[in-house]
């Protein structure tokens, strides 16, 4: 191991576990942090013993049933998606490629928006319904996107976030046209439009956790391939890479993450294109250190996002999309001029 992978890790954990201390002490109840502190050490097992219990019944419960499930989940949430950003634009080799732009997220959130609109909830494969649905129409729309882009049948790189744009603003008036049909569950639907971590508790992060599992497993067994990908398709090949196979592979298990993610707390955008472009300053383009290193710093930038939005106007709560498109809309036109200066040079 790296010395560069063992501080930069390192110092991911920690400010992981900072955050993690800092925004559960956050919220309409105020809490010190040396309480949260003995409440959270108390839970574990054996040594959680040795903590003297001198607090009101109430602040554990906030901590334990309300404010810790929802970190649990915004951490995940945000590895999810970073990776999945991170592993389309390895595998793509576009800068500006992630869940939201290439138009997956909008179409994980037409699946879910179905699927409440028609009472389907748990009819089909219980709790697994909404996450299994999503990722079938967010694979769909990628692969749509994908044909979009293939002119004279060959695959166009500098075409394929047009092609998302355009997938993406048809999805999303689909889900409009749902949102209308419907009044009965129509703040459910709504609810995928801006994306809210609010009463989102265990469950959820248990449905979460194998997708996530499977995604990181399967995309740091790429993260050698993803480095010869970055010198191009056809040097790839040159080096025995399977270009065509490792392409589908990365980009449904990408989905995967998204679609699993989306169909959890709705649609967040720009978290994939934020988090692996900053990390990639960091560290450097080495996907063997960039992938774990996106999925950490990926956990505190959701988290620190959703904080901001249940605090900064509490006690009204302000969905977790807005924030997050607040920050990465103004990084995305960066990014976005950054590469029409390079493409011009």
């Amino acid at each position: 191991m790296s010395r560069k992978a063992v501080i930069w890790g390192s110092a991911g954990f920690a400010l992981l576990l900072f955050s993690t201390i800092v925004c559960i002490s956050l919220g309409a109840a105020r809490l010190p942090l040396s309480e949260v502190w003995r409440i959270l050490w108390h839970q574990l097992p054996i040594v959680g013993d040795m903590v003297k219990v001198d607090w009101a019944v109430s602040s554990e419960r906030i901590i334990t049933m309300v404010r810790l499930p929802r970190v649990v989940l915004a951490i995940l949430v945000g590895a999810s998606l970073s990776l999945a950003g991170a592993g389309f634009q390895g595998v793509l080799r576009n800068p500006l490629a992630d869940p939201y732009t290439l138009g997956v997220g909008s179409g994980a959130a037409v699946g879910a928006a179905f699927i409440i609109l028609f009472g389907f909830h748990t009819a089909l494969l219980g709790k697994w319904t909404i996450p299994m649905v999503a990722f079938a129409t967010g694979l769909i729309s990628l692969f749509v996107v994908i044909r979009l882009a293939n002119i004279h049948g060959k695959f166009r790189l500098e075409t394929i976030i047009l092609s998302g744009v355009v997938v993406s603003a048809f999805l999303s008036s689909l889900v409009s046209f749902m949102v209308s049909m419907s009044n009965k569950v129509v703040n459910e639907i709504v609810f995928w439009l801006m994306g809210s971590l609010a009463l989102r508790g265990w469950p959820f992060t248990v449905v979460l956790i194998p997708y996530l599992a499977v995604g990181m497993v399967v995309l740091f067994a790429y993260s050698r391939t993803l480095n010869i990908f970055a010198l191009g398709e056809r040097q790839a090949a040159h080096l025995g890479v399977k270009v065509e196979r490792t392409r589908m592979i990365v980009l449904i298990v990408s989905t995967l993450m998204t679609a699993a993610a989306v169909s959890m707390v709705g649609t967040i955008g720009f978290v994939g294109l934020v988090v692996p472009h900053l990390v990639r300053l960091m560290v450097g383009p080495d996907y063997r250190l960039l992938l774990p290193l996106t999925a950490l710093f990926g956990g505190v930038y959701v988290l620190w996002a959703d904080t901001i939005a249940r605090v900064i106007l509490s006690p009204k709560e302000i969905p977790l999309g807005v924030v997050t498109a607040f920050l990465g809309a103004p990084f995305f036109a960066y990014l976005l001029r950054r590469n029409k200066n390079m493409t011009r040079s």
